[in-house]
């Protein structure tokens, strides 16, 4: 979701068949055509099916944009949703795993007016392929059996919400940093992120996506799951030895990892 209330929606699928994927689809293009009133069209609605041999063909799957510069081959591109990521300097960054309880008709409305919320300060991705909710029992079995956040098995979508400026390479020809653009995108991610979490406040996040200045890292970032990998930690690492920040066992040092606290 984006601001002024607009959506985007992009997925893919497996094992259907173009007119299967269409018959998915169809209903709820019909719905939006019948409510002009309602919503505006922007891009042609659509849907159907790619061999997915031809997944990395350049020609043949529009998400892939050909690599112009000069003596390249021919098979050199980019994923054209990837362009504004690369080597981007992230001003903030957040994730929630959004619990399926949210898709419960009584939830239904709060969800929305949530998304809607949060939309108005950043945008918000829901990255359906992420979360497990409706996995079998033997996939959750296995997450469960992992350290990602105990969430994942319950969460219908991962949220995410970031913003950043162009790419920052050493060497390269770059506007300077705009610090205030920084300051006041990072502010518009915690509020984004607050709105979701009025109707998910114990959505943990992705390690992997996540707020790097989380003050609750250890309770979002592995859930009840960090005693567990604490003792682990003090088991085959008893000095401390390897450092990351928000890492297990980071609490017991200084911020640079150089001076132990506890």
């Amino acid at each position: 979701m984006k601001p002024e209330n607009t959506l985007k929606l992009s997925m893919v699928c497996q094992g259907l068949d173009t007119r299967q994927t269409r018959a998915v689809w169809q209903p709820f293009f019909d719905w939006v055509r019948a409510s002009p009133a309602d919503f505006k069209i922007t891009d042609e609605l659509g849907a159907g099916t790619l061999a997915a041999r031809d997944w990395w063909t350049v020609g043949k799957n529009r998400s892939l944009v050909p690599d112009k510069r000069a003596g390249v081959p021919p098979y050199h591109a980019y994923w054209d949703g990837d362009q504004g990521q690369v080597g981007a300097f992230l001003h903030g960054y957040d994730s929630l795993w959004l619990p399926d309880s949210l898709l419960e008709p009584p939830a239904r409305a709060r969800l929305i007016d949530a998304l809607i919320a949060a939309s108005h300060y950043k945008d918000v991705e829901l990255h359906f392929n992420k979360g497990l909710s409706g996995a079998p029992e033997e996939a959750i079995r296995r997450a469960l059996d992992t350290a990602t956040h105990p969430g994942v098995v319950r969460a219908f979508a991962l949220a995410i919400i970031a913003d950043g400026e162009g790419a920052a390479y050493p060497g390269m020809a770059q506007p300077a940093l705009d610090l205030e653009a920084a300051h006041r995108d990072a502010r518009a991610i915690e509020r984004a992120t607050a709105e979701l979490r009025k109707v998910a406040p114990d959505a943990g996040s992705y390690v992997s996506e996540s707020n790097f200045f989380n003050p609750r890292w250890q309770q979002d970032y592995w859930g009840e799951h960090y005693p567990r990998l604490r003792s682990v930690k003090k088991q085959y690492d008893p000095q401390g030895l390897f450092f990351v920040h928000h890492g297990v066992g980071s609490e017991d040092w200084s911020a640079d990892g150089f001076t132990r606290v506890a």
